[in-house]
């Protein structure tokens, strides 16, 4: 997620007490990619899909986030700064191009969603409250929502960013703690599927954001905001971790690093706050393309927070959102979706 501007943190407390201090495989018909050379030259054009939604008169923004498919083919979308009456949930069927509102409340700040492969319920993190809660956008007459993890975590409350599941379900949660007081005080978390156990398995982090397993769930790749880098955190079968180390450099000039997807390949497709495109890596830090809106789109588009890959298919949808409002756009990933590029 990015860093919000004071106003928006300010009405998000009035909100909701923001304790705060500071479907199936589609043909490539949309996007068009640069094939020249590769790395930094490479540029994969990214097209508009939609507006989701616009700019909201009581929080003075709109801020689109966590895109995960759901088994029944729906990308479901969150919009981080919707007030109260506004969809903070919304269900987009990307071939009609239509969208329904699944959940609303005068709470919750919700800045990632993904499902859980335990349960099959929907996961979003409350960056505002430091609780992780779920729903089930299915449910007859509501969405069911839970709160599944809320509380300090080794005496400090969570301001929980994004989030990844390993294979049993168990949650692994990027903690953004210290990003308005700018001190490294960010961390990356462990929540048990049962939410019983919580266990921090890295801290002293500036602004910890996106966070994905690597392709073979071996271990977690984690952005920090305020830094620009992407660390690679090794995670064993039960939680355990071996030292974390400094992976990619992201030079972002104005923009940094945001949200984290991983495809089949391996390779990480990294977000930008501060610029409507992605950059792409290799597992071994190579820089392969640059995901961009096209100039004449890109005005009043700010950041491209996440993105989402098509389960076993390899075309992306990217939120992108700014002045002009929420979007969606869409891309030719470099190699097919997974778990790992759904969410989070």
């Amino acid at each position: 997620m990015r860093r919000l501007p004071l106003r928006s943190l300010a009405v998000l407390a009035a909100l909701g007490s923001l304790a705060l201090a500071g479907c199936g495989t589609q043909s490539s018909g949309t996007g068009e990619r640069t094939t020249g050379a590769p790395g930094a030259d490479r540029t994969l054009r990214a097209q508009q899909v939609m507006r989701l939604t616009e700019v909201h008169e009581q929080t003075g923004m709109t801020l689109l986030e966590g895109p995960t498919f759901g088994a029944d083919g729906g990308l479901f979308v969150v919009d981080v700064t919707a007030p109260e009456g506004e969809p903070k949930v919304m269900r987009v069927d990307v071939r009609k191009k239509t969208k329904r509102a699944v959940h609303t409340d005068g709470r919750g700040a919700y800045t990632s969603a993904q499902f859980s492969p335990y349960d099959g319920r929907l996961y979003l993190t409350d960056f505002a409250h430091g609780e992780v809660v779920s729903l089930n956008p299915g449910a007859p007459g509501g969405s069911d929502l839970r709160t599944f993890f809320s509380g300090e975590v080794d005496g400090a409350p969570m301001n929980p960013d994004d989030l990844a599941f390993d294979q049993d379900g168990n949650l692994y949660v990027s903690d953004s703690r210290g990003l308005t007081e700018g001190k490294a005080l960010g961390r990356v978390v462990r929540i048990d599927r049962d939410g019983e156990e919580a266990t921090v398995l890295a801290d002293g982090l500036a602004a910890t954001n996106g966070i994905s397993f690597d392709a073979e769930y071996r271990g977690l790749w984690f952005s920090e905001l305020t830094e620009n880098r992407i660390s690679y955190l090794p995670v064993g079968a039960k939680g355990g971790v071996t030292a974390r180390h400094t992976a990619i450099r992201v030079d972002g000039g104005i923009a940094q690093t945001d949200s984290i997807a991983v495809d089949a390949d391996g390779n990480l497709y990294q977000a930008l706050h501060g610029r409507p495109a992605m950059v792409v890596y290799d597992r071994h830090g190579e820089r392969l393309a640059t995901v961009e809106v096209p100039a004449r789109a890109a005005e009043g588009l700010e950041s491209a927070t996440n993105v989402a890959i098509t389960p076993g298919g390899t075309k992306a949808y990217m939120t992108v959102s700014g002045p002009a409002g929420g979007y969606l756009y869409t891309f030719d990933a470099l190699a097919k979706g997974t778990r790992q590029s759904n969410g989070g």
